[in-house]
């Protein structure tokens, strides 16, 4: 199959993306060969939104995807993120104005590009107006550095003071049936003022596949072990709703993790979800996803097994959790 073609404000994508962060940090071992092979596969498949971010793998996720795009630069719009610094044992964030400008010429030349198709502001700076970071993201635009804007985890109020500034072009937050927080308000403002909706973790961080058992059998290293959705009887509690999944899958002859895929999908034509994966086998299953037809009947059986408080546990350890939705 080949992904027919989505917008995100103007910018126009394949209407599934490619979440390259696992490739290089929180899910286990990398592998460079099968990750650049997972990304040829994903362009040969129409995917062309490709996604990463400064923080992931401090830097070695852009330099990976910068590695695979060789060559084929003109086939794919590249997005990346900024915002997240390094401290000692602590998060930081920064949204000034020097810091934008350091860290655009820090992703172009770790990605070997000349500018970024869509660059956002990975979560909200609490201690720089919205203005004052969006003006200095529109400089890049005037520059040449960067085409379009995008915001992540961002709340209502600080989309639209940002919109004001310069168009956004994309709002990436996680929205999946195991998080469905900006459906309360957030995805109004964006449908209102035209900004494409990026889902992230559409799979709920893998738990929707089904293919998540037991936290110990995940890597030592796996970011999975600290979730509190992932901890002890949240996990066990939230596994019955895969399993309901599950069983409406098996009906239709798919997997739980591609008729939840799918549920994404049916959100809308400006909903370009990017699930991640460094692995060709799961890539093609995903893909595949974006070509089933849910009917109305199909959606309120999914609705009725995921509801939107069904999900126990918060998304984040506390110190993360306070970054949503600023």
């Amino acid at each position: 199959m080949t992904l027919p073609t989505r917008r995100l404000g103007e910018l126009a994508v394949g209407a599934q993306g490619l979440g390259c962060m696992g490739m290089s940090q929180s899910y286990g071992q990398g592998d460079e060969a099968e990750s650049i092979a997972t990304v040829h596969r994903a362009i040969d498949l129409g995917v062309t939104l490709f996604d990463t971010a400064d923080q992931y793998g401090r830097g070695a996720n852009e330099e990976l995807l910068g590695r695979a795009l060789k060559g084929r630069r003109d086939q794919v719009a590249i997005a990346t993120k900024f915002g997240f610094v390094s401290t000692e044992g602590a998060i930081a964030i920064r949204g000034d104005a020097a810091y934008v400008h350091q860290a655009v010429n820090s992703s172009l030349q770790r990605i070997n590009i000349d500018n970024i198709d869509l660059y956002y502001q990975h979560r909200v700076d609490p201690n720089v107006p919205i203005e004052e970071t969006v003006g200095a993201m529109a400089e890049l635009v005037q520059a040449g550095k960067v085409r379009y804007l995008g915001l992540s985890e961002a709340g209502p109020e600080t989309i639209r003071r940002a919109h004001a500034v310069h168009p956004i072009t994309a709002l990436q937050s996680e929205w999946s049936l195991w998080t469905r927080d900006i459906e309360a308000e957030i995805l109004a403002v964006c449908r209102e003022l035209g900004i494409g909706i990026v889902p992230f973790s559409p799979l709920g961080r893998g738990f929707l596949t089904g293919s998540v058992t037991s936290v110990d059998k995940l890597d030592s290293d796996d970011m999975r072990r600290s979730l509190p959705r992932f901890s002890g009887e949240n996990f066990d509690r939230n596994l019955a709703i895969v399993d309901e999944l599950n069983s409406l899958a098996a009906e239709r002859g798919v997997t739980a993790g591609q008729l939840a895929l799918a549920w994404v999908q049916h959100q809308g034509d400006d909903v370009v979800p990017i699930p991640g994966t460094k692995r060709r086998k799961y890539l093609e299953e995903n893909v595949a996803a974006a070509d089933l037809k849910l009917t109305a009947d199909d959606l309120a059986a999914i609705e009725a097994a995921a509801p939107v408080d069904a999900v126990v546990g918060d998304r984040y350890r506390p110190e993360m959790q306070k970054l949503v939705g600023r």
